[in-house]
């Protein structure tokens, strides 16, 4: 057995034996309690070239490995206008763990670059449609992202403190401009610390943030470049000092929603009041 497979051994075991609790175990859950893969799937497994996702692509592939029911899966990657060291990298690392990734092209950096309210959220919507769309072109039904535990908590915080809402990051959701299509999130459960665990253990690098306009603008100034959600990151860490719980509780908020103790809430029909059935229960 040469060296390159017995590294990619060593990463596979590491998923079922070292990090079973932490990592496999909460995968399984989220797929299972979400019910997030049914059989006769086509999952496009979509690789940004980030930790998150190079790890959801091994967990996939240790999942098609035991192939309870049968479904398929493709790992697609989409180089939006990556430096040709970025690109490099992500063909590095997937020939690196063993992930036969498909690569196709699109022009959303350059399409952003200029645009100056909001570029990473409009960023961030054009990816998802090009990965839908190619997803869809491919045969696929489903696409998979690699958001985690530590992504939805500091989702339901960001949404009430610069956002007055309440909302989540949904496991799952059915597209709203791409017929038949669904995207899942089988990280949803795995905390980012385990990630972090399993990158260092085997001395993976990824990468962080290959965004042009963030590689070109050097001379921003730190508190222009900060980030909403490293300030909530940061605030759930104080928190956690004083109530080691906090995680759990802001995770547990959602799903213990009562509507009869909230002044509105809205779905399809529009927004509802307290007051529109209030003196029904005198």
């Amino acid at each position: 057995m040469d060296t390159h497979q017995e590294f990619i051994n060593e990463v596979e075991n590491s998923i079922r034996k070292t990090y079973k609790k932490y990592i496999w175990r909460p995968f399984c859950k989220a797929i299972n309690d979400y019910e997030l893969i049914q059989p006769g799937d086509k999952i496009a497994v979509c690789i940004s070239g980030g930790k998150d996702s190079m790890l959801m692509a091994k967990l996939f592939q240790e999942l098609k490995r035991h192939n309870k029911f049968p479904f398929e899966l493709v790992f697609l990657v989409m180089d939006p206008g990556y430096t040709l060291k970025n690109r490099n990298k992500i063909e590095e690392n997937a020939q690196k763990l063993g992930i036969p990734i498909q690569i196709f092209d699109s022009d959303i950096f350059d399409s952003v670059y200029h645009i100056e309210k909001s570029p990473c959220y409009l960023c961030a919507r054009m990816r998802r449609g090009c990965l839908y769309a190619k997803a869809k072109e491919l045969g696929c039904n489903k696409i998979a992202l690699g958001h985690h535990y530590d992504d939805v908590i500091e989702t339901i915080l960001m949404g009430m403190l610069y956002g007055a809402q309440i909302q989540t990051m949904m496991p799952k959701l059915h597209s709203q401009n791409f017929a038949g299509m669904e995207l899942i999130r089988p990280m949803y459960l795995i905390r980012e610390e385990a990630i972090i665990r399993w990158r260092d253990k085997h001395q993976l690098e990824f990468l962080q943030c290959a965004c042009k306009f963030t590689a070109e603008n050097h001379d921003v100034s730190d508190e222009e470049n900060k980030s909403k959600r490293l300030e909530i990151k940061q605030l759930i860490k104080e928190l956690k000092k004083v109530n080691p719980f906090v995680e759990g509780n802001i995770f547990k908020s959602v799903e213990n929603v009562n509507l009869k103790t909230v002044i509105a809430y809205k779905d399809e029909n529009g927004k509802h009041m307290f007051l529109d059935d209030y003196d029904k229960e005198e």
